[in-house]
């Protein structure tokens, strides 16, 4: 397999203050280098916050879900539920366990959406939906007893 050089980035994964300059080369060409990269749809940012993944994971989230708003202004509460559980969810969820928020302000920005949702499809603010940070606690120790155990399904 051939890598092209001039469509890689390295990005130093560090919490230190004082970065000192390297230089990264593939062949003879030398390597730019970045703050953050998209890996499999997660943004990963050299210090390690998860601040652009979560502001790309809600922007996709409101495009979606405003989209299911325009289309169904008259359907039913079922209806809504499920076109809320079936394209927005999963933007939500998509890698959770790995970049699970801890920040206060991440998890509510998050959490905006589905109580936007609960309102849309409820007329309620309440729903008998799992919150977010439920759901990610339940994958995030799923994922860790498959770990443990060592079971791949």
């Amino acid at each position: 397999m051939k890598m092209n050089p001039s469509k890689c980035r390295a990005v130093r994964f560090t919490m230190a203050r004082a970065k000192d300059p390297l230089t990264y080369t593939l062949g003879d060409l030398l390597i730019s280098e970045a703050s953050s990269c998209k890996y499999l749809g997660i943004i990963l940012r050299s210090d390690l916050s998860w601040a652009d993944n979560v502001n790309n994971t809600v922007k996709k989230a409101w495009k979606a879900l405003h989209f299911i708003m325009r289309i169904l202004k008259k359907g039913n509460s079922s209806t809504k539920s499920l076109a809320y559980t079936t394209p927005v969810l999963p933007i939500l969820e998509y890698g959770a366990v790995f970049w699970d928020p801890y920040r206060e302000g991440q998890i509510r920005v998050l959490d905006r959406v589905q109580k936007k949702d609960a309102k849309f499809a409820y007329h309620t603010n309440e729903s008998n939906w799992e919150t977010l940070s439920q759901r990610r606690k339940i994958s995030r120790t799923y994922a860790h007893f498959k770990a443990y155990s060592g079971t791949r399904a």
